[in-house]
């Protein structure tokens, strides 16, 4: 065996490991995202009750990642702290079983997802240093969650359709059982702890950046538009008149697209700048929204619009990780991971799931995803900025690069 083939190999048997906690945590999602909604509309609650429940899961993404991760990297316990939140996960969900009104749902939310909400941020940034740049590599581990993801959001649809949402609790239990056994199947690895190490850079330099800090405006747009689709598309549909069994079929597209473009996004991604891609996304975002908005009667545009979930989603994504990994390198990488997910699918998500749900109870969900139309076009300008400065930098960098040459 050659020294690269047996450098490949072990590369390979850690990632796997990851692909199955993906895999397990977003079939979780899939069934959890979706049909939540459904489930308190079928308790009885008010749409702007529902849009707040659902919200705690965005409201965990504002803390819970930045005390996850500095607990983390204190400690080195990376991999226990996994399986402990997978654990407290996995026992807060019987309380889904329990009677309790609104306010206990909240509280029995506001535990489960402070505990699962930043078990991806806490794996990304490893992978991320795994795969070394290789956003193939990256993508066809990921893609493992997405078919995770569509595996249940298919089944619980059908499920769901026959059985009714009663079983919604059980479910619940079934997945994160399943993530708490990946967990243990991870390597037990303890990292080394800040005391073994000099004191990390500041990351206030990184944040000064304009391309930057565009980069970080066109997230929270483009991600807070896109809580109208996962924070609403499924009670929206419902009220359309589609099936539960319809409406996870559509579901199943977005993902199947996703999946097909995280194995293929190697050969794809090499076309553009990760810059020029995260307007590309934005753009298509804009014809997402308008079209969820404007024809959800018409079959084939919902479908097309599911479709771009594609760009809007997995490329998105990928953009994103490769363009944080970029600007927060070594040390800063795990402080740059969360500042994706607080500021993205944790301040983004708040605004887009309270705002949305307010929206949508007072002027029907039509005007909500013309908001979201506006979001998406925000997004896209940010994104065009932020392309335009970090062209300006790469041209400023090898006019430096020249210059130090002839000096």
């Amino acid at each position: 065996m050659s020294a690269a083939a047996s450098h490949e190999a072990p590369g390979r048997r850690q990632l796997v490991p990851f692909a199955a906690l993906s895999a397990t945590y977003f079939a979780h999602i899939g069934f959890f995202n979706p049909y939540l909604p459904l489930w308190l509309k079928e308790l009885g609650l008010p749409l702007v009750v529902i849009s707040l429940l659902t919200s705690v899961q965005s409201f965990t993404r504002v803390f819970a990642p930045y005390a996850w991760g500095a607990l983390s990297d204190h400690t080195g316990e990376r991999v226990r702290l996994l399986r402990f939140s997978a654990a407290v996960a996995l026992a807060s969900s019987a309380g889904l079983w329990v009677d309790g009104g609104a306010w206990w749902i909240g509280l029995v939310l506001l535990v489960l997802f402070t505990h699962t909400s930043s078990m991806m941020s806490l794996t990304e940034a490893a992978m991320a240093h795994l795969v070394a740049g290789d956003w193939g590599r990256y993508g066809r581990v990921r893609l493992w969650g997405s078919v995770g993801f569509m595996v249940t959001v298919f089944s619980a649809g059908a499920w769901f359709e026959r059985f009714g949402m009663g079983h919604f609790p059980g479910w619940a239990a079934v997945t994160l059982a399943g993530v708490l056994a990946c967990t243990l199947w991870l390597p037990d690895v303890r990292e080394k702890s800040v005391h073994a190490h000099p004191r990390g850079e500041p990351v206030a330099p990184v944040l000064r950046k304009p391309v930057v800090r565009w980069f970080f405006a066109s997230l929270l747009f483009h991600v807070m538009a896109h809580f109208a689709i996962y924070g609403f598309l499924s009670l929206y549909l419902d009220a359309r008149g589609y099936g539960k069994g319809m409406i996870g079929a559509l579901w199943a597209v977005s993902v199947l697209v996703e999946i097909l473009w995280f194995f293929s996004q190697g050969r794809l991604l090499r076309g553009l700048p990760m810059t020029r891609w995260l307007w590309v996304c934005g753009a298509a975002a804009v014809v997402r929204m308008a079209l969820t908005g404007a024809a959800a009667d018409w079959l084939l545009a919902l479908f097309i619009a599911q479709v771009l979930h594609a760009l809007t989603f997995a490329t998105h994504h990928t953009a994103c990780i490769a363009l944080v990994t970029e600007h927060f390198p070594g040390r800063l990488r795990g402080r740059g991971q969360a500042l994706f997910t607080v500021i993205g699918y944790g301040l983004g998500g708040v605004t887009g799931v309270v705002a949305g749900g307010a929206l949508a109870s007072r002027f029907g969900f039509e005007a909500m995803y013309g908001a979201a139309t506006a979001l998406a076009l925000a997004g896209t300008l940010c994104a065009l900025r932020t392309d335009r400065l970090a062209r300006a930098d790469a041209r400023q960098a090898d006019t430096l690069g020249t210059a130090g040459q002839h000096g």
